[in-house]
């Protein structure tokens, strides 16, 4: 069995207990990770504020200089680190190297470069001297879908504020953490300045979220947990981060190109095996082009087989786990019980062992339906009809969630004009590519605060006035 990183080095868990990691496409245990207790977030809470003066006195320059070396190592190993994520998660080794991998290495570096840019003394009001301090410990509440995109967004962003970390990966798929864990250890960074606690979220994550040693809760996950963490908290008056569900919208107006539209949403629903909260889950397509729309939509989607994670020209692996795939197999169900038209896939498990669902298209879908309302994280994908501009913008913005969609519009101008009127954090207009230098969060119930780029450090910074 694995073991926890606690001040700069790695111990046995006080529990004694200890959690498979399943390779979902095999059903086959691959690893074991500590089932950490509420003594083990004692002590790392304890290492991590014991590091904190010196760290946050650390020069910006310097503590980039090791994210900059962890960086380079996150890279040079990224073929490893991927293998290890299509392993215990199972994307797609491809999209694990490419997404997975490679994209976090890339956020990495940039906070590396922005600790050593970026002005912490912001300048002068009036008479007051502005200045911005590391907020203090972090916890970081990490989830399985992306097991190191999400950690490195916490975690860099706070180390290059100054601040010290515990984190709590997930326990489905904690591997990832573990990988990184070890960069951290070996480009040299300070003991107690990050300490991971591996173990379950209403133990192990709870800890985190009540402890009054820590400073600040960061937690990606359902909007349901999100609750939990966030009321936890606020026992101590911590500062909350809450990067939680969607269920996001790809407006597709008339004039804009069908089939690129329709292309482009369905890998977008898709990629991941639609376990990524920012999915365009929801296709919204005007009447005189709705029937050619779940067409298109339907051959593009019958193109994604499932497979091996590592079999050249799997586009969509397994789920991440039986239960993961129980909760996608009963909202298929369900929607197919509430009137919706399946057009593709099914309950149907594809392969003789692992937790798949087959690519599934759903039309006539209307709004309310469970389907159309609720965070499904699997491959499923809703096409819903609008009569005109205004009602698609409602439709958009009917659920309880915002955190991210897409317009497709015959020009930007106009793509741009129905951009502005959805209340979510991201939107891609006319195909935009991610940006992993813009501010990544979400509205309503998706979440509070921001990740990525300038708008990700300051999340973990608090502002000073000094009046001279």
């Amino acid at each position: 069995m694995r073991q926890l990183y606690v001040n700069g080095a790695w111990v046995m868990s006080s529990s004694g207990e200890g959690i498979d990691v399943v390779n979902p496409a095999t059903e086959e245990v691959v690893d074991r990770v500590p089932a950490g207790s509420p003594g083990d977030v004692e002590a790392a809470v304890a290492a991590a504020r014991a590091a904190f003066p010196s760290w946050s006195a650390t020069p910006p320059a310097e503590r980039g200089a090791i994210l900059a070396a962890a960086a380079a190592l996150l890279k040079e190993r990224a073929e490893q680190v991927a293998a290890v994520i299509a392993t215990d998660m199972g994307a797609p080794v491809q999209l694990a190297l490419k997404v997975q991998t490679l994209m976090p290495a890339g956020v990495l570096a940039s906070y590396a470069e922005l600790a050593e840019r970026y002005d912490f003394d912001g300048g002068r009001v009036g008479n007051s001297l502005i200045v911005r301090e590391p907020i203090g410990v972090v916890g970081a509440i990490t989830p399985w879908n992306y097991p190191l995109h999400q950690v490195v967004c916490k975690v860099a962003p706070a180390l290059a504020a100054g601040c010290t970390v515990v984190l709590k990966p997930s326990e489905v798929a904690p591997l990832a953490a573990y990988a990184l864990a070890e960069i951290l250890h070996e480009v040299g960074l300070p003991p107690g300045v990050f300490n991971m606690v591996s173990g379950r979220g209403p133990v192990v994550g709870e800890a985190i979220a009540a402890h009054p040693g820590v400073d600040m809760v960061s937690f990606t996950g359902s909007t349901r947990a999100g609750r939990r963490v966030a009321a936890l908290a606020a026992e101590s008056v911590k500062r909350v981060a809450l990067e939680l569900g969607g269920k996001s919208a790809n407006v597709i107006l008339p004039g804009a190109d069908l089939e690129a539209a329709v292309k482009s949403g369905v890998a977008n629903a898709f990629i991941n095996s639609g376990q990524t909260c920012s999915a365009w889950t929801r296709m919204l397509v005007h009447w005189d082009s709705y029937d050619e729309a779940v067409r298109l939509a339907a051959a593009v989607a019958g193109k994604y087989t499932p497979g091996d994670p590592f079999a050249e020209g799997t586009r969509l692996g397994p789920l991440v786990s039986a239960e993961q795939r129980d909760r996608v197999v009963r909202y298929i169900n369900q929607g197919q019980e509430e009137g919706a038209r399946l057009v593709l896939g099914g309950t149907d498990n594809p392969l003789d062992r692992g937790y798949y669902v087959e690519p599934t298209i759903f039309a006539g879908v209307s709004p309310g339906m469970s389907i159309e309302q609720e965070e499904i994280f699997g491959p499923v994908l809703c096409v819903i009809p609008f009569s005109s501009q205004d009602e698609a913008v409602q439709i958009a913005n009917g659920t309880p969630y915002g955190l991210s969609g897409a317009v497709w519009a015959g020009t930007e101008e106009g793509a741009l004009a129905v951009a502005r009127r959805l209340r979510t954090g991201q939107v891609t207009v006319n195909g935009g590519r991610f940006n992993p230098l813009a501010p990544f969060g979400g509205y309503k119930h998706s979440g509070v605060g921001r990740e990525l780029g300038e708008f990700g450090l300051e999340e973990f910074l608090e502002v000073k006035a000094i009046q001279v």
